[in-house]
């Protein structure tokens, strides 16, 4: 019988280069020397005030390499980064074996702000000088992605202060069946329930009252129309998907055609795309040449974004509604209107035929 060697996996204490783990060619080994090298951190300075008192903190660009790493892999949690920390060689290499604590990377994450959009920057000047942009044509795109903000919390100020009028009227009318119960000896652990229920009406009125307060003014859409805020997270709007209904944001970015390179990226809370493709434009403004060319699909079509690229001087290729409807390649396209849809997993019409037995 052969006979082969027992290959040993458990653990052990091995003496590790840590700066070796990072070959060359490889993410990490870019993203270690670019971030302790070529990229001008300073901004992050001002958050500490520990030059003389205070404890030590991790340095900036430490957090960067693990949590960007982190991304890279599709891990987008603080606890999951700071286990990969603690277990995962090449994010020990990268930490210097320091395994920052998971609410020290959410802190961080939390307050990057500003600061990440120059560290953006220098990744696309840093891209540019390689010869990685190409300025030919530009992508421009966006999916909706749901925000950490609740549906129930949307409305209009008027909708928020009918629901403010109806909570103030329901605790007048649960305190009045309070004193009727009082006088006829209801309970105690019954009064306790009516007590909290009537509290808690109370804690959401006052809460409703003070956002008022607080937001004297409705948002305002592209066309002057009203927008719906959301006390949660009043940035976000409600929009609709394929999946439904979503309290979120739109995210919109623009991608050079020679290595895919994201030029831009923005959020918006808007289900609209139209609003969205001219403030892309801008933004890349600096890297159009005079032959580079836009492409954007039929969601960002209308007649006035059209004008401002005219005035802008930038070309541009825009799918209209009707695109679709005057390609031939697409004169087949009704014969799907009945399959399946593959995400919801049921049929987006009704299909015709007699119904199914029943079971038994």
């Amino acid at each position: 019988m052969v006979r082969y060697k027992h290959i040993d996996t458990s653990p052990r204490f091995l003496a590790v280069d840590l700066l070796r783990q990072l070959l060359p060619g490889t993410f990490e080994h870019a993203l270690n020397q670019l971030l302790d090298h070529d990229f001008d951190l300073s901004d992050f300075d001002a958050r500490y005030c520990n030059d003389e008192t205070g404890a030590t903190a991790y340095p900036p660009a430490m957090l960067l390499k693990v949590i960007l790493f982190a991304y890279s892999q599709g891990l987008v949690s603080s606890r999951a980064i700071e286990r990969a920390c603690r277990e995962h060689v090449t994010f020990i290499a990268l930490s210097g074996d320091s395994t920052p604590h998971f609410t020290t990377i959410a802190d961080f994450v939390s307050a990057l702000g500003k600061d990440i959009t120059n560290i953006f920057t220098q990744v696309l000047f840093i891209c540019d000088g390689q010869g990685l942009i190409g300025r030919e044509m530009f992508a421009i795109d966006g999916v909706k992605l749901p925000s950490n903000a609740a549906k129930a919390k949307s409305g209009t100020r008027a909708e928020f202060a009918r629901q403010a009028g109806k909570l103030e009227v329901a605790v007048q009318g649960m305190l009045a069946r309070h004193r009727e119960q009082d006088e006829k000896a209801t309970e105690p652990d019954l009064h306790a329930k009516e007590t909290k229920r009537i509290e808690g009406l109370k804690r959401e009125a006052a809460q409703l009252r003070e956002w008022l307060a607080e937001h004297p003014d409705d948002r305002k859409g592209a066309n002057g129309s009203v927008r719906k805020s959301n006390r949660t997270d009043n940035d976000s709007a409600k929009m609709a998907t394929s999946k439904g209904v979503i309290q979120g944001y739109t995210g919109v970015a623009a991608v050079d055609d020679q290595h895919q390179i994201i030029v831009e990226a923005q959020a918006h809370g808007t289900g609209s795309e139209q609003e969205l493709l001219v403030p892309v434009v801008e933004a890349i403004a600096d890297l159009l040449d005079q032959d580079s060319l836009i492409t954007a699909d039929a969601g960002y079509h209308s007649e006035a974004n059209l004008a401002k690229l005219f005035a802008l001087e930038v070309a541009a290729l825009i799918a209209d509604n009707g695109m679709r409807g005057r390609d031939e390649r697409c004169a087949t396209q009704a014969r799907f209107k009945d399959a399946p849809d593959p995400v919801m997993r049921r049929p987006t019409s009704k299909l015709s035929g007699p119904p199914p037995p029943p079971f038994g």
